[in-house]
């Protein structure tokens, strides 16, 4: 399950960093947005919310006791989510910005968990 976990944070990172780089050039250029674009969004943002259950899930399994701030990069990243989602009608037009530069929050927010030390 610990290699899962840390499948998935790659994942989440390579996802958010392809996805945030696509909702920024449709910022820029109205062919790239779109359906797609969007459940390319919906998809890598789900990964945060598994990558947290599965990461507590290994806590638990193993009994082990995780680093702080992996644990607070984890709890920051399923925020961050909650925050982009609730804030997506009031930019308007600037909504693909909104999930560009999240995208690419979340991203280095998965970087940086991943670079600490789980325990």
């Amino acid at each position: 399950m610990s290699e899962a976990h840390t499948i998935g944070a790659w994942v989440l990172v390579v996802g958010n960093v392809l996805a945030g780089g696509w909702a920024l050039m449709a910022h820029r250029n109205a062919a790239w947005r779109g359906r797609p674009l969007w459940v390319a969004t919906v998809v890598v943002q789900l990964t945060v919310f598994a990558q947290v259950a599965l990461g507590f899930a290994v806590i638990a399994r193993d009994d082990i006791e995780a680093d702080d701030l992996h644990v607070f990069y984890g709890i920051v990243a399923a925020l961050t989510v909650g925050v982009l989602y609730s804030y997506r009608h009031q930019l308007g037009d600037r909504v693909h910005l909104l999930y560009g530069f999240g995208g690419l929050f979340l991203a280095g927010l998965g970087i940086r968990a991943i670079l600490l030390p789980p325990t």
